[in-house]
């Protein structure tokens, strides 16, 4: 009996312990009535407390994720011209502020390759890498950035975010990877200048070039091998203890050097004058936009394996907090990393909890164990830069979209090569590609499709000159247009049903199959009406077959629906079957409304 007692307390225990690891945080405060619009504000009320076996796994996730990101927030503070110390500084208060208010919770913010990249481009020119100068401009990106991704997300206005298609964004990111290849070569392989440097008068550091060549040798390496472990750190480490060994620094290599400890302080910008302001518009703009089309990458993976709808308007606001929280940090504008998001998927994290324990881990270190970056050479951080964009490169998405769409691929070419050219100005890229793609979409748009349709031998309704199909009756035209009737459709629709009826004029009946057109406007309306007038002094019939009720209500107030020309079939085989029944020389106006 004692043993029945033990083995039910047991497994009440058991499920006591799993229901309240699960239970939301809302639910100790203030029981289970808590407003939902308050936790669509706060989203971390809605985090579970984690006990037990969740909070173990929690915490090996962030100590994983929290590993891997204090060495490439240094490397990629130094791709932004960044002090190596604020990217320490990014990925703390930013990454707390993002889990809070961000509706991905598993998403691993701070520093990023690309956002590094298109900050010091955007730079580029206006002050000197690392100077104050620099550091304040990179604070004002931060600040407005993520002001308009609060704004765009509190307005839900994301669905704004949408007119970078993938084919752009591909393009664009195989761009910047070149790009940041590029720019941290020299420095990995030794080199002490840019590339024009290199061909002037090379100089190369043997030892800082075999530092990098090294670095990236383990690290893809090991990649492969073990995805999970730290390789990230352990590298850093072992060349930090070597570089001291060998005396690097006291030879003249390049190091981190000495980073300042402690919680970074409230950093307010000074006011940088309109004329400097005017010049960061157009980086604010690619800055927010493409930042927040990296974190989309990884919040869609995240939502598709918890199985919940993806609300982009609250990651923008999370997002944008953030940016707004490592500008005031002094820090740099942040993202969402796709391979730190993906590494802490790998760990297994499940909640939110995976990434405040990261941050845990990267302030220990900025506490505590800053000294030790300080002979890391900078050829092993460009080598840890260089491994990490390298997976970007996929010069087979090219020809995959050439079989899928040559317009789209030559789009995503065009992309390619202006933002190469247009380096560092890399705005002109995603600008170029933006413009193309909204300029095929308005052509397709003012282009419908209008066919004319005839019966399949397998009963369906198809193209029928595409198909050789016979017409569906004599004297009878039947069309369908697969796009809405609206103003960008209307003139292309009423010029293609007078030519269609200047080529047949022996026509008495006209079928319109209108299931593909969902939505109708005004400019629709009056088109649909004089086509109407047009076909009733000729005096033919006008068939609309399968108007849907949005299309059908706006023909309702406009009094469309009982013009004597027109007559209403509900279905395809309602239309089939009026077909089959016309008399072969009967006027249109006996006819009846087969609704």
């Amino acid at each position: 009996m004692r043993t029945y007692r033990r083995v039910a307390w047991a497994k009440y225990a058991r499920h006591r312990n799993m229901y309240n690891a699960r239970r939301p945080l809302h639910a100790y405060a203030a029981g289970f009535a808590m407003p939902a619009l308050l936790i669509r504000l706060m989203p971390f009320l809605g985090h579970p407390m984690p006990k037990g076996p969740l909070l173990r796994n929690e915490a090996l996730a962030g100590l994983t994720v929290g590993l891997m990101m204090i060495p490439q927030s240094v490397a990629y503070a130094q791709l932004a011209g960044m002090p190596p110390v604020t990217g320490i500084y990014a990925s703390i208060l930013p990454a707390l502020v993002a889990v809070l208010f961000s509706s991905s919770q598993r998403l691993s913010v701070g520093p990023t390759a690309l956002s590094a990249l298109l900050i010091g481009a955007s730079l580029t020119g206006m002050a000197q890498p690392g100077s104050a100068e620099w550091i304040q401009l990179a604070v004002w990106l931060a600040l407005l950035s993520g002001l308009m991704q609060v704004v765009l997300g509190w307005a839900h206005f994301g669905w704004l975010l949408n007119v970078v298609n993938a084919p752009v964004l591909m393009a664009f990111t195989q761009a910047a990877a070149v790009l940041i290849i590029a720019s941290q070569l020299p420095p990995m392989l030794g080199f002490s200048g840019d590339w024009w440097a290199m061909w002037q008068a090379p100089a190369v550091d043997w030892t800082a070039a075999g530092f990098g060549v090294a670095t990236l040798a383990l690290l893809m390496g090991v990649r492969r091998w073990k995805p999970g472990f730290p390789t990230v750190l352990v590298i850093v480490l072992a060349s930090a203890a070597i570089s001291r060994w060998i005396g690097f620094e006291g030879h003249g290599g390049k190091v981190v050097g000495p980073l300042p400890s402690g919680l970074p302080g409230l950093h307010v910008p000074g006011w940088p004058g309109w004329d400097t302001l005017g010049k960061l518009v157009m980086p604010v703009l690619v800055i927010t936009l493409v930042s927040f089309l990296e974190t989309a990458s990884s919040a869609k993976v995240d939502s598709e394996r918890k199985g919940e709808r993806w609300d982009q308007d609250q990651d923008l606001i999370g997002q944008g907090l953030a940016k707004l929280a490592s500008g005031f940090s002094g820090a740099f504008a942040t993202s969402s990393s796709f391979s730190r998001s993906a590494l802490n998927l790998y760990a297994g994290a499940q909640t939110g909890w995976a990434t405040i324990f990261s941050t845990v881990v990267v302030l220990m270190a900025l506490l505590f164990f800053t000294p030790v970056l300080r002979p890391v050479p900078h050829s092993v951080l460009a080598a840890i830069v260089v491994a990490a964009v390298v997976g970007l490169l996929k010069p087979r998405e090219f020809s995959r979209l050439w079989r899928i769409s040559r317009v789209e691929a030559v789009i995503a070419l065009l992309t390619f090569a202006v933002t190469l050219a247009a380096a560092p100005a890399l705005y002109w890229g995603v600008l170029t590609g933006v413009l193309m793609s909204l300029s095929l979409f308005l052509y397709q748009h003012l282009h419908p499709r209008i066919i004319e349709i005839g019966l399949h031998p397998d009963g369906s309704l198809r193209d029928r000159h595409l198909w050789h199909l016979p017409p569906l009756a004599p004297h009878t035209l039947a069309l369908r247009m697969d796009a809405a009737l609206d103003f960008s459709t209307a003139s292309a629709f009423e010029k293609r049903v007078l030519a269609e009826l200047s080529a047949a004029p022996d026509t008495r009946h006209l079928f319109l199959f209108a299931q593909p057109i969902n939505r109708m406007d005004a400019s629709g309306v009056e088109a649909f009406e004089h086509l109407l007038d047009d076909l009733g002094e000729r005096g033919l019939a006008l068939h609309l077959v399968g108007v849907k009720l949005p299309a059908y209500r706006m023909l309702e107030a406009a009094g469309a629906l009982n013009h004597p020309a027109l007559v209403l079939h509900r279905t395809d085989a309602d239309a089939l079957q009026a077909i089959a029944s016309l008399p072969a020389e009967h006027p249109p106006s006996c006819w009846g409304d087969h609704i």
